[in-house]
C-alpha cells in the first residue's frame, strides 16, 4: 500500500489517465480489503476497485461490496452472492464499464467466466462502449482463451492474480487490448510480494505456514490502454513498472 501511496497520484498525472481501475485485494497485509484499505484507495486517485478470490477475507467490506458499485467481486461467483461483479462509471464526460471475472483452472470450480461476461454485456454495451475486464486467474492457457472469446466485444482483457508482471502484451485481432498479468504493487525483492525466507522455508517444509509481507524498496506495475471512446476498440496497451 505504500508504494501504491506515494506514487499513483504521480503515475496519473504523468500518464494523463482518464480513469484509474486498480486491483485491490491483497491490500490489508496480503490477503482482502479492509475498509480503511478501500477508503486510502479511493483517495489515492482509484475510479474502480477490482478484486478476485481473497476478496471474502476480510467480513469488514461486506457491507461496502453491497452498496457501493466502485468496488468489485468477480461476477461469476454463483447467484445469490453478495456485491457487485461489474459497474458502469461516468467521468469527464464519458461512460466506461469494468467487468471483474474469475477464472477455474486450479482455482474454485464456479460458473463460466465466459458465459457470464456474455449474459451481461449487451446491457452494459447499451451504456458504453468502453469495457474494461479484470481477468483474475491461475492458468495462462485459460485466460489467453478467454481473452479470444471476448476479442472485438470488450475494450481490453488484464489479467490478474499471478503477480508477475508478463511481457506479452498486444491487441488481438479484433481490437481488444490483452495481457496476461498486471505485475505486482509491492516489495520489488520479494516472492510475490511475500518475505523470501518464508517462502522458502514453506517451499523445505510443505508445511501451511502463512505468507508474511515483505519489506524494502517497493514498486507499481500495470499497463496503460489507449481506446476509442466511440467504437470501444483499443489503440495502444503499454506495461510500466515505477
Amino acid at each position: 500500500m505504500g508504494a501504491l501511496f506515494v506514487g499513483l497520484s504521480s503515475l496519473v498525472k504523468e500518464m494523463k489517465a482518464d480513469a484509474v481501475i486498480l486491483n485491490g485485494e491483497n491490500a490489508a497485509g496480503g490477503f482482502g480489503i479492509s475498509v480503511s484499505d478501500y477508503q486510502s484507495m479511493k483517495s489515492m486517485g482509484a475510479d474502480v476497485i477490482t478484486s478476485g478470490n481473497h476478496i471474502w477475507q476480510k467480513e469488514e467490506i461486506y457491507p461496502i461490496l453491497d452498496s457501493s458499485e466502485d468496488i468489485l467481486r468477480p461476477l461469476n461467483y454463483p447467484d445469490p452472492c453478495i456485491g457487485h461483479g461489474y459497474t458502469v462509471r461516468k467521468k469527464n464526460g464519458f461512460s466506461f464499464a469494468v467487468i471483474n471475472v474469475q477464472g477455474r483452472v486450479m482455482m474454485s470450480p464456479i460458473d463460466d467466466p465466459v458465459k457470464r461476461v456474455e449474459k451481461v454485456l449487451r446491457d452494459i454495451q447499451k451504456e458504453t462502449k468502453l469495457i474494461f475486464v479484470d481477468f483474475h486467474a491461475e492458468d495462462t492457457l485459460e485466460k489467453e482463451a478467454f481473452a479470444f472469446a471476448l476479442d472485438g466485444a470488450v475494450t481490453a482483457v488484464a489479467g490478474t492474480h499471478t503477480h508477475v508482471q508478463t511481457a506479452d502484451e498486444k491487441i488481438l485481432p479484433k481490437g481488444t487490448a490483452y495481457i496476461t498479468d498486471l505485475g505486482l504493487t509491492g516489495v520489488t525483492d520479494a516472492v510475490i510480494g511475500s518475505d523470501p525466507a518464508k517462502s522458502i522455508e514453506r517451499q523445505l517444509t510443505q508445511l501451511p505456514m502463512k505468507s508474511e509481507v515483505a519489506s524494502g524498496p517497493a514498486h507499481i506495475q500495470g499497463v496503460v490502454i489507449e481506446a476509442d471512446a466511440v467504437t470501444g476498440k483499443a489503440i495502444s496497451i503499454e506495461r510500466f513498472t515505477r
